[in-house]
């Protein structure tokens, strides 16, 4: 390994975790989207329910 440049290294160990971490936040993005929708539309939903009171 003494051949591998520093680079090559740091991308080896910082890389892939790297990598992953955007993935999932990428992931997570998308579903907290659709989490905040239905948070909206139950308010809105409850909200005609009630009259349009708070």
């Amino acid at each position: 390994m003494e051949n591998l440049p520093d680079w090559a290294i740091l991308l080896g160990n910082f890389g892939f975790p790297t990598l992953v971490a955007v993935y999932l936040l990428i992931r997570f993005e998308k579903r907290i989207e659709h989490l905040t929708d239905a948070i909206r539309e139950l308010e809105r939903s409850t909200h005609q329910q009630n009259g349009g009171k708070r």
